[in-house]
C-alpha cells in the first residue's frame, strides 16, 4: 500500500526532525523529505525540533495537567491536521534524543493522544486513520541494532508510542554509521531518506 496518497486528495505531511539543532544531519534529511513529498503534490509541513519553544518536563506526570505553551499547541493541531507523519531523529545511548522524548511527554497526552475508558484494559487512540514513517540516524551498524541490541528503541516507538496513539502501517528506515562516513555517502544518505515517501 503505498504511503502518499496520489491524484485528486493529496496526503497532509507533517515531516518532524526530532534532532534538538536544526542545522544537523537529521535537518538535511528532514528538508529533503519535505521537498520530495511537495514536488510530489503533497500538502508539507516541516517542523524542526529547535524551533519549538516549550518545557520538555512533565513535571507532574498525570497528576496535574500542564497547559501547552503556543509552539506545543500549533504542532497539537498540525498532528491533528495530518493523515501521515515523518519522523527523523538521530538515535542516542540507543534511544531518542531527551527532548524528543519530553515532546512525546508532553503532547502525547490523554484527551489528545488517546482516552482512557472505564472498564477497558486499553484505552482507545484518538489518532487512528493516520500513517507513519520514521528515518533513524545512528552511529552503531544496523546489524547491531537489529540483531544484537534487539532494536528496542524502535519496539517501544512503534508499538507503545505510535501504535497505541492509533498510527498504523509504520516503516522504519535506518542510516549509519554516520561517524566516519566520507561526505559522498553522507549526501547520498541525504538522498536516499526521501524513499521513505515510497
Amino acid at each position: 500500500m503505498a504511503f502518499l496518497s496520489s491524484g485528486k486528495f493529496p496526503s497532509r505531511l507533517l515531516v518532524l526532525n526530532g534532532n534538538p539543532a536544526r542545522d544537523t544531519f537529521c535537518g538535511a534529511m528532514a528538508e529533503k523529505i519535505a521537498a520530495v513529498a511537495r514536488e510530489r503534490g503533497q500538502t508539507v509541513r516541516l517542523v524542526h525540533l529547535e524551533d519549538l519553544d516549550f518545557d520538555a518536563n512533565l513535571r507532574q506526570g498525570y497528576r496535574a495537567r500542564m497547559d501547552w505553551e503556543p509552539d506545543l499547541a500549533a504542532l497539537a493541531d498540525s498532528l491533528t491536521w495530518c493523515d501521515r507523519l515523518v519522523l527523523v531523529h538521530p538515535l542516542w545511548w540507543g534511544s531518542a534524543p531527551g527532548r524528543l522524548k519530553g515532546l512525546f511527554d508532553r503532547l502525547l497526552m490523554p484527551g489528545f493522544a488517546f482516552q482512557y475508558i472505564d472498564g477497558k484494559a486499553l484505552p482507545k487512540p484518538l489518532l487512528a486513520g493516520r500513517k507513519a514513517r520514521v528515518v533513524i540516524t545512528s552511529d552503531t551498524p544496523t546489524f547491531f541494532l537489529k540483531w544484537i541490541y534487539g532494536n528496542g528503541w524502535v519496539k517501544v516507538l512503534r508499538r507503545q508510542i505510535l501504535a497505541f496513539c492509533g498510527f498504523k502501517d509504520l516503516k522504519v528506515k535506518y542510516f549509519g554509521p554516520v561517524r566516519g562516513a566520507k561526505p559522498e555517502a553522507l549526501a547520498k544518505m541525504v538522498e536516499d531518506a526521501a524513499g521513505i515517501l515510497g
